[in-house]
């Protein structure tokens, strides 16, 4: 299940948004839980199922999901749901307990929403580069039609109620993917960091919450959604993003000026490692990628397509290797199979 998803050309992956080359993604996710009906984690199987089929029989009555796919968890294999883990269309914890959870998932990945997850929905809208305005634009589409079907827990002083205090308010969780390798050379990424924490905002590792920031992608996002507006919350992390997107330009710009040939030197060195392994595994291939990738943004490497590389830092993955070759994969065999896949893809066009 899910194998087009490896050739959709229109996924949030084609790097072609706004300020793609330092914010590879933006996403705005909603919370939302149905009135008078126990919170995920205290419900039965029996309840969930019944939150599931109402979910269901909505869903297809939202403009925006018409060209969707309804699936029950416990129908996926593991692989299928690690897949859609890699992918970012679930979370970590929607990989496991399957039973009574499901995924509604548009044909392009852009919208995805998790059902019976921490909260009984939790809809997200994803988009390629810097563009938290338009995947606002696109969800609250979605919550305002779904919310004249359900009826949403809320409470005038609380905001939407949740099943995890701090998203209680508007249950608005706004974030952007960074790649900032430039921050993490000149060693100014942990001062970043630290100030996010003061100003309430938290950075996580490329596959969200507990996860390691491999391959220098951070995810910026904000932390508490009570006391501010929808618009409020974006515009901060709008903001937010606009100065790590600065000072990630400024390191660069010093990279350059300072150590350029040693930048040359590693870019060159990490494009040579990827065309002409045998076996790596998923970290030092995305290493070696963030390297790539900054030297296309530099100019330093020409002729290589920002789509294939952003496509790459995900489909290097274990489960997406399993996927492609169509079949369980031991780990010496995904580091071969990934770099087969890196030394036939890494080519130049004109």
């Amino acid at each position: 299940m899910f194998e087009n998803f490896l050739t959709n050309q229109d996924s949030w992956l084609n790097g072609k948004g706004p300020s793609s080359e330092i914010v590879f993604s933006s996403r705005v996710r909603l919370a939302r839980n149905i009135a008078d009906a126990v919170f995920p984690s205290r419900a039965s199987v029996v309840v969930k199922e019944t939150i599931r089929s109402r979910a269901e029989e909505v869903y297809q009555k939202v403009k925006s999901l018409e060209r969707s796919v309804f699936v029950k968890m416990e129908e996926l294999d593991e692989l299928d749901r690690q897949f859609l883990l890699e992918r970012h269309l679930i979370s970590q914890e929607h990989t496991v307990s399957p039973k009574g959870k499901g995924l509604i998932v548009s044909n392009d990945e852009r919208i995805a929403l998790m059902v019976n997850e921490e909260d009984h929905l939790r809809m997200q809208v994803v988009t390629s580069g810097f563009d938290l305005a338009h995947c606002w634009s696109v969800l609250n589409e979605i919550d305002t039609e779904l919310g004249g079907m359900l009826d949403f827990a809320f409470l005038p002083d609380l905001g939407y109620l949740t099943s995890c205090p701090t998203n209680a308010g508007t249950a608005l969780r706004a974030s952007c993917m960074l790649h900032i390798p430039a921050l993490v050379l000149t060693k100014r990424i942990n001062k970043i960091l630290e100030l996010l924490v003061k100003i309430s905002f938290t950075a996580r590792g490329l596959f969200g919450e507990g996860t390691q920031a491999l391959g220098d992608f951070f995810q910026i996002s904000n932390q508490g959604s009570l006391g501010l507006t929808e618009e409020e919350l974006i515009d901060n992390l709008s903001g937010v993003v606009n100065q790590v997107k600065e000072q990630e330009i400024d390191a660069r710009e010093s990279l350059l000026k300072k150590y350029k040939f040693s930048l040359e030197d590693n870019v060159w060195r990490a494009f040579g490692v990827l065309k002409n392994c045998r076996l790596i595994g998923s970290k030092e291939a995305l290493s070696h990628l963030s390297m790539l990738s900054l030297g296309l943004d530099l100019g330093i490497i020409k002729g290589i397509r920002r789509e294939l590389i952003n496509s790459l830092f995900i489909i290097i993955q274990p489960a997406h290797l399993q996927k492609i070759e169509g079949k369980p994969l031991k780990e010496e065999e995904r580091d071969y199979i990934r770099a087969s896949i890196l030394r036939e893809r890494l080519v130049f066009s004109a």
